[in-house]
């Protein structure tokens, strides 16, 4: 993935969950928008320091208002 020195790296989502960023994450890309989700658990090996400050979605801020527009629709709670 080229980085543009123009954008930045932005948190658009945090997940208490692991499987949800990665899902959110597919989605993204899916739609043509590259995103990583950041971990903060030891490199796995403390999975309970990530419930501190989440799983971390992260995209170009070029991506914001589409990226944003896509995780609305996608994890809208139905009732």
């Amino acid at each position: 993935m080229c980085h543009d020195p123009a954008t930045r790296q932005i948190c658009i989502a945090t997940f208490l969950d692991d499987m949800l960023a990665e899902v959110a994450r597919t989605h993204l890309e899916a739609h043509g928008i590259p995103a990583f989700v950041s971990r903060d658990d030891c490199g796995g090996m403390q999975p309970s320091m990530a419930n501190l400050g989440g799983f971390r979605l992260l995209i170009d801020s070029a991506h914001a208002a589409e990226a944003g527009e896509l995780l609305k629709q996608a994890f809208q709670e139905t009732d």
